[in-house]
């Protein structure tokens, strides 16, 4: 049971630091173009799409049948809109959104980055608690892969902010730390109460598709570069897909 609440937490935990590996380029280069950035917002996308579907829903119904994956899905989005909706956080692009706060704009900057991190820790630690190893560390892999982009494109508008290189890494870094925690409570859940593991499956499964579809794709689209974006998507699912084979 240790063994695995520690790999839950390790792998968790290196799939977050990948966000920090990712923003690496932001202390040397000027600014990446942005249909290089589309390109692999579109590739993180099409990677948490093929997790979810082959390392989260198809396990999930193998475990549960499908109407308890339905509903450990629904349920994930759900809470995900309802999370969204009610804590105050803050896009750069989209601005505002839930209630009001007085809080600075760069502590809701990064809210709404651990709101969209979370998931994903939970999904590796769920992975871990299934006890099947190879899956799990196929999954990791994958959201490892996926943050990497979305690190650089969390430290770039920070730097368009006013904040140093440094500290822009520095904060993106520490929105993957999020991910650990998530994994630690997903994989303890998971051996806590065995018959749960189809759900949070299938939970994890849909808070990353309504992540993909609420805030990955729509920006990664948002500056005229829907077809590469669309590419990137392709290429992404492509690679999680053979990942989840080889490593299964």
């Amino acid at each position: 049971m240790e063994n695995l609440i520690l790999l839950g937490f390790v792998g968790s935990l290196a799939a977050g630091l990948a966000t920090g590996v990712g923003a690496l380029p932001v202390l040397f280069v000027k600014r990446p173009s942005k249909r290089y950035l589309d390109l692999m917002l579109g590739f993180a996308a099409g990677v948490m799409l093929a997790a979810s579907v082959f390392s989260l829903l198809i396990p999930a119904i193998d475990e549960g049948g499908v109407w308890t994956a339905l509903g450990g899905l629904l349920l994930g989005a759900a809470s995900l809109h309802l999370i969204d909706r009610s804590v105050p956080h803050e896009h750069f692009v989209r601005g505002h959104e839930g209630p009001s706060s007085r809080l600075r704009k760069i502590w809701l900057f990064i809210i709404a980055i651990t709101i969209h991190n979370f998931p994903e820790g939970l999904a590796v630690g769920i992975g871990f608690g299934g006890g099947t190893l190879g899956p799990a560390i196929a999954l990791a892999v994958g959201i490892g892969l996926q943050n990497m982009p979305e690190g650089l494109a969390v430290a770039l508008p920070l730097v368009g902010e006013g904040y140093s290189r440094g500290r822009a890494l520095l904060y993106a870094t520490l929105t993957g730390l999020v991910e650990p925690i998530g994994g630690v409570l997903g994989v303890s859940l998971m051996l806590v109460a065995r018959p749960l593991l189809p759900w949070g499956l299938a939970f994890a499964a849909g808070a990353m598709i309504f992540v993909i579809s609420d805030e990955i794709i729509p920006e990664s689209h948002r500056s005229g570069h829907e077809r590469l974006a669309t590419f990137g998507v392709m290429i992404g699912f492509s690679v999680m897909m053979l990942l989840d084979v080889l490593l299964g």
